[in-house]
């Protein structure tokens, strides 16, 4: 009986020895696969020029710099306005490579017109009250923008940031007077960093962007407007794999983080 129950012990022993080994040697195993497989986008050459949503002027400048270590070959220009000029301009022929704007409606004028390829949406927004430092005026929703006291400025609804700041104010039942509709929201943004005005509706990011010269006021989810950003590749680029290479580090890359970094909601 003693016997057997040793050598019941000796098996047992034998076959948890074995399957340690067996483990260390999946996991050596997995750890030299990974290692051989290191997740590096190919490395490409040549000029882009990037017509850009002027919200997304410190993100991509944060990504330029990352690409010059991960991308060296690539020399990245940019061209930053409002997204609804960036189209006219496509339109006109002026030559880009790449386009992002801060609305789907801007994009689909290109894609109807058969001047870009397939866009991809890389990043979501939503829209914040950008007041003063330290928002002396007390300013707490959307209906205060309505006030008499209140120097208030918007964007023109020719771009996005105008179009979805009239949103937000009909779905909170708000008519506004500005005192002027700026081109893009940095020139909204200005307009309060300045002093020349006590508030405006921007994007989230704009509001992070503007640090200490602003505060930011919530707006509520039901009175807010999602921002879809799509990129494409324009048609008539002659560097296609240099915009390839920076549309997917936007997409998929590093340009992710440094999206995320300033504020931008991952895309739905």
């Amino acid at each position: 009986m003693r016997r057997s129950r040793t050598l019941s012990v000796l098996v047992l022993a034998t076959v948890v020895v074995l399957a340690a080994c067996s483990s260390d040697s999946t996991t050596a195993t997995t750890a030299t696969t990974a290692s051989a497989s290191p997740s590096t986008a190919p490395k490409v050459s040549g000029s882009v020029t990037v017509f850009a949503a002027a919200s997304l002027t410190e993100s991509f400048n944060d990504e330029q710099t990352t690409l010059k270590t991960e991308q060296p070959g690539l020399s990245i220009t940019y061209s930053f306005s409002g997204s609804g000029a960036l189209v006219t301009q496509i339109q006109q022929g002026a030559p880009a490579d790449v386009i992002a704007t801060a609305d789907t409606a801007s994009m689909k004028k290109l894609t109807d017109a058969g001047l870009v390829e397939a866009p991809v949406t890389f990043a979501n927004n939503q829209l914040e009250i950008l007041v003063a430092p330290g928002n002396p005026k007390e300013i707490k929703t959307l209906n205060d923008l309505a006030r008499g006291d209140i120097t208030f400025v918007t964007e023109d609804e020719t771009v996005p940031a105008g179009k979805y700041s009239a949103q937000a104010l009909s779905a909170a039942g708000v008519t506004t007077s500005p005192v002027s509709k700026e081109t893009d929201v940095k020139s909204a943004v200005a307009k309060v960093t300045s002093g020349e005005a006590d508030a405006t509706i921007v994007y989230v990011t704009d509001v992070t962007a503007a640090g200490s010269k602003g505060t930011g006021v919530r707006i509520p989810d039901a009175q807010n407007v999602i921002a879809e950003y799509p990129i494409a590749i324009v048609k008539a680029t002659e560097n296609h794999d240099a915009a390839a290479a920076f549309i997917d580090a936007v997409v998929k890359g590093s340009g992710q983080t440094a999206l995320y970094n300033r504020g931008f909601l991952p895309p739905t």
